[in-house]
């Protein structure tokens, strides 16, 4: 078998959890087969519920659509940050030009933008949307120039979270600290979940003691990853969240090949390890902590 054959081949179905627990953050769009062969791979290994997260609107219906027909479904629906500069500018580096998928962009600017935010309003309205999000700040793609439609749409999307009552899902990539400031100045949500969380123990702290949730994916097993060990040491258990991001983020020993569902198991038995915990108490603080802080 090819060293491309072995990257696309999904790895195999782990060992089951002892305690079932949810998938805080997944892209179900994104990856390959159906919704349903998803759902029962995952719920063959103890993972029996997902957050599916939309990045844009059609994403974000969809993502509301999905958990309307799948009881095991939750929707959190949001512009990821860096959709805003793309619709006001015309792509994330705050250039006109193409879209993400190389045809022609729809003409801009702050009109388009509150427009695709009033969607996401009405979306998030519904019952089985749990989440706003992911939104929040990320400055690794998007330069200086789409930073004021990235933080005016993370503002908009804090209010819209606490008018609905709703879960606020952060993206934070490369922005740590104009993430706090921003959550400190508006007021953060009564649930605020960072996923994929990306900072140092010292910024864990900082946000157990707002009490904010901190979400780990599969990197918290890579090899250079021992900030986001360091940090999920110091997260407190009743606040820690566990997530794929998939298809993306594959935790090892699988990194690089098609990432699911099915494959929490790995990073959680990976993070009880940090934490010193048993598997199964670990399980059943994680999922009680996921249901908290989705209000399912």
């Amino acid at each position: 078998m090819s060293s491309q054959a072995d990257k696309d081949t999904p790895p195999p179905l782990p060992e089951p959890l002892p305690v079932a627990v949810a998938d805080s953050h997944t892209h179900l769009d994104m990856q390959s087969g159906t919704v349903e062969e998803a759902l029962a791979k995952a719920a063959a290994v103890g993972v029996t519920a997902v957050v599916q997260v939309g990045c844009d609107v059609p994403r974000s219906e969809w993502a509301a659509d999905i958990a309307a027909r799948h009881e095991s479904v939750h929707a959190a629906v949001a512009l990821h940050p860096n959709e805003a500069p793309r619709i006001v500018h015309g792509d994330p580096e705050g250039a006109p030009g193409a879209a993400a998928d190389g045809g022609p962009r729809a003409p801009g600017g702050r009109a388009a933008l509150d427009q695709a935010l009033a969607r996401i309003d009405e979306l998030a309205a519904l019952p089985q949307v749990r989440g706003v999000g992911e939104t929040g700040l990320d400055y690794f793609r998007t330069g200086e120039e789409g930073r004021r439609a990235q933080e005016d749409s993370f503002r908009a999307h804090i209010e819209i979270a606490k008018r609905h009552g709703k879960a606020l899902v952060i993206h934070d990539r490369d922005a740590h600290a104009d993430v706090l400031r921003v959550l400190r100045e508006e007021g953060a949500p009564e649930r605020t979940v960072f996923h994929c969380y990306s900072g140092d123990a010292d910024m864990a702290r900082e946000c157990a003691e707002a009490g904010y949730f901190m979400s780990f994916a599969g990197n918290v097993t890579f090899k250079n990853a021992q900030n986001l060990r360091d940090a999920l040491a110091a997260a407190p258990a009743e606040l820690v969240l566990v997530e794929t991001d998939a298809p993306f983020l594959t935790p090892a020993p699988f990194r690089g090949r098609p990432n699911a569902p099915y494959l929490i198991p790995v990073t959680l038995r990976a993070m009880a390890e940090v934490k010193g915990l048993d598997v199964a108490d670990l399980a059943g603080t994680v999922a009680a902590n996921t249901a908290r802080a989705f209000a399912y």
